[in-house]
């Protein structure tokens, strides 16, 4: 998963990244609510965690703007106020979860991952295809005309973000976002590198290929019949 915590207490922020990144996800950190909700809003994120204080928009504030503006990513909020009333509170704000501090790490990632399967079942297409391209994000595995696909992990999130929008154009930029972490500095064409390696595992020993580079722009991907009403249009 790709997470993001909104998290103003820089201990427990350092906590939770590194137990989480330890456990293989992607994760982001910002330590004020108005930042966060920008990030947010940019839609690369499966779930959030959220403190309930911070400074510039409080947690509830936060979670009730992005209701308001249809975001649906899980939220789980982490929270020293921890009554009935106030978790109540919290789940009338939009929050999918609430945990009381102190809390052990386990509970998060356990709570985290029912998020997320939660939100893939009600949500979100858990096998995405586009052609004879299939891809399976619970099981981590792809194929191509029933051949299987070999991988890597950057490749596999590239390739995710590109059939999860599927026939418009996805910058290098949303590639960047979706494949590392924010704080990330990228090193000359690195995009590029992975899309070739992509590209060929993806389209080399087919006929028809499913990926495009738009010049100037970034990288679609489409099935052979849209490229080719799009081309006559």
């Amino acid at each position: 998963m790709r997470l993001l915590i909104i998290e103003d207490d820089s201990r427990a922020a350092r906590y939770l990244l590194r137990g989480l990144t330890e456990s293989g996800h992607i994760v982001d950190h910002v330590a004020d609510g108005e930042t966060g909700l920008a990030l947010a809003l940019e839609g690369i994120y499966d779930a959030l965690v959220v403190d309930r204080r911070l400074p510039a928009l409080d947690g509830l504030s936060l979670v009730r703007q992005l209701r308001a503006k249809g975001a649906i990513m899980p939220v789980l909020m982490l929270s020293v106020i921890g009554s009935s009333t106030d978790k109540v509170a919290g789940l009338q704000a939009g929050c999918d979860d609430y945990l009381a501090k102190p809390y052990a790490f386990a509970e998060v990632l356990a709570r985290l991952e029912a998020l997320a399967r939660r939100a893939d079942r009600t949500q979100r297409l858990a096998v995405l295809r586009v052609a004879d391209l299939e891809l399976d994000t619970n099981a981590r595995q792809a194929s191509r005309a029933g051949r299987p696909l070999r991988l890597q992990h950057r490749e596999f999130l590239l390739l995710q973000h590109l059939m999860r929008h599927a026939g418009q154009v996805v910058t290098r930029s949303m590639l960047l976002e979706a494949a590392w972490d924010y704080d990330f500095d990228p090193r000359g064409n690195i995009i590029d590198m992975h899309m070739h390696r992509i590209r060929q595992k993806v389209d080399r020993e087919f006929d028809q290929p499913l990926i495009q580079t738009i010049p100037g722009a970034g990288y679609m991907i489409r099935a052979p019949k849209e490229a080719e009403s799009a081309a006559t249009a």
